[in-house]
């Protein structure tokens, strides 16, 4: 819509505007004066359906509206601030609605519009005598953003500057779109990182916002909404809005839908002063007094209405309002107004009638019998609760800045002009220019604070933080806890919260993750997260990350860090080493036995017959078998490392490589008697010895072969022991011999082992008299039954804790039995008979070989006839 039109419609509502006005004034203060100044104020609030206007508003209303005729009266009475000149007003009701405001504030362009009446004629055919309206330089006003935006249009059309005492929309700061208005108070931009400061000060990050509809509440959660998300730290859980018309029922719906998001205890709020207290019913009513943490905008500051009678609900709320201070003249000023000293004001009967609970006797209108009388004399502030109003220090403030522009632009305009007044250059005052004086204003306020404007109007950021008190206070009401100029200076130590509670109350959307602990955030909402153990050996790198330790390490207790693993041995004092080195050192102890009684009674029958030189081999083999238990046991070290791969299969493959000779020997002698008297070769002790050594060097060598390679060292097995609780892992100190490598180490061994069993068994039809193949047999009979024992052992132990300790336990025993299975059967009964039964000790006649072979053939063919039943003879066993 283009300008003409606009102001074409301007000009007709005005018309009609001003008629209607001439005959309807109850709505309206004129005070005459040289210069005439326009005031907005929401004297009454909205009406119900159909009706503007309703209950009237002391405090917003009537209180401010009283500051700007105090303002005026001071600046009237200074000789030095517009001399000669006195300032007028028209003060008009807005009802605290942005429409009405809208029809009433065209009083104050009625004046600039010409309107052509050369065409109309009285009767007698004189020119009509039509009073001109007063001409309206500037606007003190409005209260609300939404109807300060609406009349704001208007004006800036007109270029009459406005000047608003309570308006803090951030809208308004738009220079380009109302470029005419400027304010007093702080704009909500700064409101809003007033108030996120605070809330990150109380360490909250989740809340929860609730506004008015209209331009004030909306901008103003828009505001914090977007300082929020810029500066970070604080997520908006629900932006809840109360409608400009609600609707029965509308708030407890209200409360109910901020309670789904329950953990948002605190509530931004940016509303008017009745959708406060609805608020605050509603929650009542819902019993959840003391739930909410409410952060109120400037519209709640420090005012008593919306808490009265709801102060439970109220209590620990935390408000804000630009700094001000109570204006003591004021004071004096407002206690002293009376029926008869203050006609000027045309509400001032309705506030009296409020103010003081009674009726005003008016000529034919009889005063209910229930209702008290006003005498007329009562007195303000005696006679009923006074208390200055939050914004009074503003509306005078904002007076006096348009009286020291006009006062600059006197000086500078009218400066030759000795007796002061209007002088022609500002008649009519141009309203651009004095836009220009009124941006250059800088002076000390009422309240002695300095009063100036930025290049958008809006006056700077200081704020008073204030909290609704009930409890252990000699005084419960708002209390002043900090201030608010750029940054934030808040005393916590000061606050209290519902029923008197000291200690801070959480409003955060996930409680914090314990140490150990990583935050996993969720898509879309920053301050909400799931929190997830570092679980096994991960710990915590920061609050999201979690890592592995390194191998050698384990996460501490609370998984903020690693600590060492660690290292432990097989030490001598467990059961799993006590028991093997006792066998052991029994074994030692029968194994030296029997050598020291071999070597005292070195040429008896027994000892030559038993086969000196490979007996002794084969004790030294056991003898090794039973050593290698303590360096099994013994603290890992390189030299410790390097007996263990010699000596864990050279005892056994001596002793296993001594008894293959012996059964070896045997087998060919009774093979070959069979078939010929003819003895067989090898079979001398030299050359069963050199047979013996030539098995035992096949084990040495490839020993060597494997120190050649990979030379013996010690590790730390930090894999082996790392079950799935972290605390019980262990490093092992152990030689670098895996379990492949013993089997391997082994191997050849029992390779001789089993060949040993074989020639066993094929000898097992010899008389018993002639050779020691059963005893031999037995003895690998039993061996092989204990190592088929050892391998499920060995090896089924991978998954248990103490796999090193059992296996190593395992091992040592197996060996230990192995070694002692041949000295039990082949040595321990010659022993015996040596020791006990000496008389058995002694030459016989010297058997051949040719007896040997006769024996040999007895044995063939008693074993044919037995196969077919028949025994023919029993065998000699006094050869």
């Amino acid at each position: 819509m283009t300008s003409s039109v606009v102001l074409l419609l301007l000009l007709d509502l005005s018309v009609r505007a001003w008629a209607s006005h001439q005959h309807f004034h109850p709505h309206s203060i004129k005070i005459p004066g040289d210069i005439t100044l326009g005031g907005l104020f929401p004297i009454h609030a909205r009406g119900p359906h159909g009706l503007p206007c309703g209950e009237l508003k002391k405090e917003k209303g009537i209180h401010r509206m009283e500051a700007m005729l105090y303002a005026l009266d001071r600046i009237n009475g200074d000789p030095a601030l517009l001399p000669n000149v006195t300032l007028g007003a028209r003060i008009l009701d807005t009802c605290s609605r942005d429409t009405y405001a809208l029809e009433q504030s065209l009083t104050f362009v009625q004046a600039i519009i010409q309107k052509d009446t050369s065409d109309i004629r009285c009767s007698d055919g004189r020119p009509p005598l039509i009073r001109k309206p007063e001409r309206v330089v500037a606007v003190i006003g409005a209260s609300a953003s939404s109807v300060s935006i609406m009349v704001a249009n208007i004006l800036r059309l007109f270029e009459i500057p406005q000047v608003s005492y309570a308006s803090t929309a951030p809208e308004l700061s738009d220079n380009n779109r109302y470029d005419f208005f400027s304010r007093v108070v702080p704009p909500d931009s700064y409101q809003a990182q007033a108030m996120l400061d605070i809330v990150k000060a109380l360490g909250w990050n989740y809340v929860s916002t609730l506004a008015s509809e209209g331009n004030y509440g909306e901008s103003g959660v828009d505001a914090f909404v977007q300082i929020s998300r810029e500066a970070g730290g604080v997520c908006i859980a629900q932006s809840v809005k109360i409608p400009r018309e609600p609707t029965d029922g509308e708030f407890d719906k209200i409360v109910n839908r901020l309670m789904e998001t329950s953990n948002a205890r605190g509530i931004i709020i940016f509303a008017n002063e009745d959708d406060i207290k609805q608020v605050l019913e509603a929650a009542k009513r819902a019993n959840l007094t003391g739930h909410f943490l409410f952060v109120g905008s400037d519209s709640w500051g420090a005012k008593s209405s919306p808490v009265m009678e709801l102060e439970d609900v109220a209590e620990g709320a935390v408000t804000i309002l630009p700094k001000r201070a109570s204006i003591d003249r004021f004071d004096e000023y407002f206690m002293s107004r009376s029926l008869e000293n203050n006609r000027r004001n045309i509400w001032f009967n309705e506030f009296w009638e409020d103010d003081f609970r009674c009726k005003l006797t008016r000529p034919g209108v009889e005063v209910e019998p229930d209702k008290k009388k006003c005498t007329g004399q009562e007195k303000i502030g005696h006679d009923s609760p006074y208390e200055q109003e939050g914004k009074v220090q503003f509306v005078i403030d904002a007076v006096y800045a348009v009286a020291y522009a006009l006062h600059s632009m006197q000086q500078r305009l009218c400066g030759n002009q000795s007796d002061g007044g209007v002088c022609g250059a500002m008649d009519p005052v141009e309203g651009r220019s004095l836009l220009g004086y009124i941006r250059d204003v800088h002076f000390n306020g009422s309240a002695g604070t300095s009063v100036l404007f930025n290049e958008n109007g809006d006056a700077p950021g200081r704020y008073d933080i204030f909290q609704f008190q009930m409890t252990n206070r000699s005084h419960p009401g708002y209390h002043v806890i900090g201030q608010w100029t750029n940054n934030l200076r808040l005393n916590v130590e000061e606050m209290q919260w519902s029923g008197g509670d000291k200690s801070l109350p959480d409003s955060i959307c996930s409680l914090p993750c314990k140490p150990g602990e990583r935050k996993k955030m969720v898509k879309g909402v920053p301050c909400c997260w799931h929190c997830e153990l570092c679980d096994g050996y991960q710990y915590q790198v920061d609050q999201f990350t979690c890592e592995m330790c390194p191998a050698d390490m384990r996460p501490v207790p609370n998984r903020t860090a690693c600590r060492p693993t660690p290292i432990i041995k097989l030490e001598w004092k467990s059961p799993w080493a006590l028991v093997p080195a006792s066998l052991s050192m029994l074994g030692i102890l029968a194994t030296c036995t029997v050598v020291i009684t071999f070597v005292r009674f070195n040429d008896t029958p027994i000892v030559r017959a038993s086969g000196r030189e490979l007996s002794y081999v084969l004790l030294t083999g056991i003898f090794l078998i039973y050593l290698i238990t303590f360096l099994m046991i013994a603290e890992p070290g390189v030299v410790v490392c390097a007996f263990r791969r010699l000596l864990l299969g050279l005892g056994m493959a001596i002793t296993y490589s001594a008894m293959l000779t012996k059964t070896n020997r045997i087998y060919r002698i009774f093979e070959q008697g069979k078939r010929s008297v003819t003895p067989p070769k090898f079979i001398s002790p030299t050359s069963q010895l050199l047979i013996t050594f030539v098995l035992v060097s096949v084990q040495v060598l490839g020993v060597f072969v494997w120190f050649a390679v990979v030379p013996p060292h010690t590790i730390v097995d930090y894999e082996e022991l790392r079950p799935p609780n972290p605390d019980l892992a262990r490093g092992i100190l152990k030689c670098d011999m895996s379990d492949l490598s013993i089997i391997c180490c082994l191997g050849y061994s029992i390779v001789l082992m089993v060949t040993c069993t074989v020639y066993a068994v094929k000898s097992r039809g010899v008389p018993e008299t002639f050779n020691e193949a059963k005893p031999i047999g037995f003895a690998m009979y039993t061996t092989c039954i204990v190592w088929l024992a050892f391998v499920p052992i060995f090896f089924g132990t991978a998954q248990s804790t103490e796999k090193m300790f059992i296996q190593t336990a395992t091992l040592t025993v197996s060996m230990t039995l192995s070694a002692s299975v041949p000295l039990g059967m082949l040595y321990i009964p010659k022993l015996y008979v040596i020791l006990f039964q000496p008389e058995r000790n002694i030459q016989k006649r010297k058997r051949s070989f040719k007896g040997v072979v006769q024996a040999a053939q007895l044995s063939h063919k008693s074993i044919k006839l037995s196969q077919n039943g028949k025994s023919m003879f029993e065998p000699d066993r006094t050869q």
